[in-house]
């Protein structure tokens, strides 16, 4: 069962992606580094609940 995600910024903190994951696949909490729009540059994003 997919389940929907959301990535937060670990610079400002601001909410910017909604995705969906796997969570049978992936229990552990996700960290990727994506565009922040209010940074203006690559951050790492950590999902939030």
């Amino acid at each position: 069962m997919r389940v929907r995600i959301t990535l937060e910024c670990t610079e400002c903190h601001h909410r910017n992606y909604n995705l969906t994951k796997e969570k049978k696949n992936h229990p552990e909490r996700m960290e990727t580094k994506k565009y922040c729009p209010f940074c203006q540059k690559h951050t790492n994003h950590k999902e939030t609940k």
